[in-house]
């Protein structure tokens, strides 16, 4: 498949970064491509990946970059190091520049949040403090048996804003609670265990289950994936009732619209596949 450099959206960007907007040609910590149907970044800054603003800031505008491209239906997060991430880079969160680091986290963590596609993320060693919490945003996460996770910042006299909100709804509040108060390792396996995790597969295995999973996801309908995983997110927190009522309402207002909703019914009584137009 021929890979394409995406337009990048324009971003504003505090600190020693600068207000100009980043290109993907101009990155220097994440590698970005498109592939067909799939858009990878790849974090990239030896040999741990710590997350500095620059960094960050790169994320985020990788990520919003996507937004509104019909012809991506997957975003794929990996990693090009010896670990996942870990964290953020302690030189970087100093007095002076904490405000300006805080918002180029902010900007990344909500460009994952926000982000419309599915988002796949693939933990190959370990993904402590901001690591941990980038993989936790992850609708979909592989991790191999090198891959860990822990948020640590208590043991720095912080704790993890972004963990502390996220995995109650994850894992539930008491095992929230013992992440974040006691900072304690957990391994691939128990991540998986707790629901932080999707599969856990081998390394030999993890290409070849990367491309598994990103060809089961893509095979579908773009702006179904995209409103599938709006009625699952928009739902959650709400009451059993109001969340039937938020799926219903995509349903039925968004989903009914679409040609590829039309096509999916059609291709079943013709007894063939669907040839979807992603719309």
């Amino acid at each position: 498949m021929q890979v394409t450099e995406p337009k990048v959206s324009r971003v504003a960007v505090a600190g020693n970064v600068g207000a100009a907007s980043l290109k993907a040609e101009d990155f220097k910590f994440i590698r970005f491509r498109i592939d067909g149907e799939i858009a990878r970044l790849t974090l990239d800054r030896p040999e741990h990946n710590m997350l500095n603003e620059r960094m960050l800031a790169e994320l985020a505008a990788g990520i919003d970059s996507l937004e509104g491209r019909g012809d991506v239906k997957l975003i794929i997060l990996d990693s090009a190091a010896q670990s996942f991430c870990g964290g953020i880079e302690l030189g970087e969160y100093t007095p002076r520049r904490a405000f300006q680091v805080l918002d180029a986290f902010q900007r990344a963590f909500t460009a994952m949040l926000d982000t419309a596609k599915p988002l796949l993320v693939v933990v190959n060693g370990p993904a402590f403090g901001g690591g941990a919490e980038l993989a936790a945003l992850g609708d979909l996460v592989v991790a191999t048996p090198r891959a860990k996770f822990a948020q640590p910042e208590i043991k720095l006299g912080v704790f993890p804003p972004l963990g502390a909100a996220i995995l109650p709804f994850i894992v539930g509040p008491k095992r929230a609670l013992e992440l974040v108060l006691t900072g304690e390792v957990i391994s691939a396996e128990g991540a998986r265990n707790l629901g932080l995790v999707n599969r856990v597969v081998t390394e030999d295995k993890l290409e070849a289950t990367v491309k598994e999973m990103a060809g089961q996801v893509t095979a579908h309908s773009g702006p179904v994936l995209t409103m599938a995983k709006k009625a699952i997110l928009n739902s959650m927190g709400l009451s059993l009732r109001d969340g039937v009522r938020q799926s219903m309402a995509v349903f039925l207002n968004e989903l009914s619209s679409l040609e590829d909703s039309s096509e999916g019914l059609r291709a079943i009584a013709e007894k063939r596949s669907p040839k979807w137009k992603n719309r």
